[in-house]
């Protein structure tokens, strides 16, 4: 009897202390993760060789977020680490299927960085700033919003900027003067 209490009581202390590494509590981790991307960006930084100015701080985007869940997700349950899925699907694709959507704007951007292994914000932030291309994703002024998920070891930020048409431009477009053109969305992997 005595040694089936000590495995009840070891058990949910072993499993409460394993998900909160695994899987952060929500407020917390947007809360950290916005601080540290914008502490950076308030600074400035150098991005290897290359110096970063001080840059507009991110707000936190659902979307971005959910688009960042489900490729942490996918990578883990089909054991991978590419911005590719391997269905094909780019960054663009999964952030457009998220829901964040170019319509209506006249720029579009999205960019992401991965991450594998760290086990805290503080240590993939560290790495994200220390990696020249993902360093420049962090400090892109192209970017205004971010999502950023964790899914065990796997971590993916996804960014996104998008321009709105100036009232004088949405004045062109009406009147016929200014034609919409649409491209294939770019990413910044």
């Amino acid at each position: 009897m005595k040694i089936f209490i000590g495995l009840l009581l070891a058990l949910p202390i072993f499993f409460t202390n394993n998900s909160s590494v695994l899987n952060p509590p929500k407020g917390s981790f947007k809360k950290e993760f916005l601080s540290r991307i914008n502490g950076a960006r308030r600074k400035g930084c150098n991005c290897g060789d290359i110096h970063m100015p001080p840059a507009p701080p991110l707000t936190w985007n659902d979307d971005l977020e959910k688009a960042a869940i489900g490729h942490a997700e996918d990578m883990y349950y089909k054991d991978y680490f590419s911005h590719d899925s391997k269905d094909g699907r780019t960054t663009s694709d999964r952030v457009i299927n998220a829901g964040y959507t170019f319509k209506g704007y006249k720029a579009f951007y999205v960019g992401e960085n991965i991450a594998m292994g760290q086990m805290t914000v503080d240590e993939v932030m560290d790495g994200w700033l220390k990696s020249p291309g993902h360093c420049k994703n962090l400090m892109n002024r192209a970017f205004k919003e971010v999502g950023v998920a964790q899914f065990n070891q796997y971590w993916v930020q996804d960014f996104g900027g998008r321009e709105a048409f100036s009232a004088y431009e949405q004045k062109m477009i009406k009147s016929g003067k200014y034609k919409i053109i649409r491209g294939k969305p770019q990413s910044g992997d």
